[in-house]
């Protein structure tokens, strides 16, 4: 069931080609984080370009509740009037943070260093999701975090009284860990030290660069060494938010799926820590190309066109690749249905505790419908039928999963039958203007009550 509200079955069937341009929304990633920086920050920060999903939404609600103020002008245009680093005021009531885990972890870590006491919950997806990855960290700061059984939400989170600075080693690949630590370290004294192994989305370290704060990275032996001096004066900034990449996804795929298609997904971010997916289509012999390659605001953004690709191959993806496309993978997969042989993906176990368990979710759903796939604790492989040779013809369950959802309503509008997912409304977390968007390229996909 959705999370905000009644269950939406959509099904998706094959038809015309996809033509024309798809206008994806923002990215979700720096849409969070503008948010929430623009909070600790002194003075007005203008955001061009926000997305204004559900998700986002929750954060920016979030941020008001510590005492910022957060204005919508309408026409993307949003303003933030930030407290300052330390600044945040202890909120009245429970945040609830819906279905984001980015959006909850990156927050824990805002407040994780201020002394306050703060109640956090979500979605029923959302409070299955285990947090001590983001509270075991910030436990060295000196906070305290006291959840459900294995570290879930409802959680109450007790801010530092007199934080002190750490130096953490990730021990697994994810952004959002090393973005609430670097958040927390902002209101601690001295110098903390985050160190990744594999490198991760850099949105936090590039904004925060932006915002004034002094923040440094080198490549060593020991890995990526980000290291952040503590209690700054962060300086609003003006920002224009690029389009989303992992939105763009969605109909770069279904382009290359839908016989006949050529359609062109314009100002899409494409900072190397995020773009893994659309490098991966072009090894498998996707007709997908950069146009108008260009710099905005510090991030490479580009064109996309995607044409309809009969003669892909399955590839094994390059491990290192997996942090710059971990939310692509459930559609990645669902392209591998259709290339010829074997995708192998590895390394890829943070897809076990996404908003659902996203390998058992497609996995089950693939197999359902007519295509073998193998897994494991940090693997899965696909292996592909061809064009034409997906059967197709199930009702997949989105598991509260947003990604899920729209990755089978994509397949479907390939497979020799409709595609069904039983709820469809999750897909407002990230991509609100999906369906209207794909319709529009010429994509049937219809809801079961309309």
């Amino acid at each position: 069931m959705s999370s905000h509200g009644d269950p939406i079955v959509m099904t998706s069937r094959k038809g015309g080609p996809l033509r024309g341009e798809a206008h994806v929304p923002g990215d979700k990633s720096i849409s969070h984080r503008s948010l929430i920086l623009g909070a600790l920050a002194v003075g007005e920060t203008k955001i061009t370009g926000l997305l204004e999903g559900q998700d986002v939404l929750d954060t920016g609600r979030a941020m008001e509740a510590f005492g910022a103020q957060v204005i919508n002008h309408g026409g993307g245009e949003w303003s933030v009037h930030g407290v300052g680093v330390g600044g945040f005021g202890e909120p009245e009531n429970v945040i609830d943070c819906g279905n984001s885990g980015t959006g909850v972890r990156l927050i824990m870590g805002a407040m994780a260093t201020c002394d306050m006491t703060v109640t956090f919950t979500g979605d029923a997806s959302l409070n299955g999701r285990p947090m001590g990855r983001v509270t075991d960290p910030l436990a060295l700061f000196g906070t305290i975090a006291v959840g459900r059984a294995g570290g879930r939400l409802p959680m109450t989170v007790v801010g530092a009284k007199d934080p002190v600075p750490v130096r953490y080693v990730v021990p697994v690949p994810s952004a959002q860990v090393k973005s609430a630590v670097l958040l927390a370290g902002l209101n601690a004294p001295g110098e903390t030290v985050v160190i990744e192994k594999e490198a991760t989305r850099d949105h936090t370290e590039r904004m925060l660069v932006g915002f004034g704060a002094d923040l440094t990275v080198e490549d060593t032996d020991e890995g990526r060494v980000i290291t952040l001096v503590g209690q700054p004066e962060l300086k609003p900034q003006t920002i224009i938010v690029p389009r989303d990449p992992s939105s763009a996804a969605f109909p770069v795929c279904a382009a290359l799926l839908a016989e006949g298609s050529d359609v062109l997904v314009p100002n899409i971010g494409l900072n190397p820590t995020r773009a893994g997916l659309f490098y991966t289509l072009q090894d498998m012999g996707a007709d997908l190309t950069f146009e108008n390659m260009r710099e905005e605001g510090g991030e490479p953004v580009a064109d996309l066109r995607a044409r309809y690709s009969p003669n892909m191959h399955g590839i094994e993806v390059p491990p290192a690749r997996a942090a710059s496309m971990i939310d692509e993978y459930p559609v990645l997969s669902v392209v591998s249905a259709f290339a010829k042989g074997q995708t192998v993906m590895r390394g890829v176990k943070e897809l076990r505790v996404k908003e659902s368990d996203r390998i058992d979710a497609m996995a089950k759903g693939l197999r359902a419908a007519g295509v073998t796939v193998d897994e494991g604790p940090d693997w899965w492989i696909v292996t592909g039928l061809g064009f034409g040779n997906v059967a197709g013809g199930i009702t997949a369950e989105s598991r509260l999963d947003h990604r899920i959802a729209m990755s089978f309503l994509v397949m479907g509008l390939a497979t020799n039958a409709p595609m069904s997912v039983d709820d469809g409304g999750p897909i407002a977390t990230s991509f609100p203007i999906f369906e209207g968007l794909m319709k529009k390229l010429g994509a049937g996909i219809v809801r079961a009550n309309a």
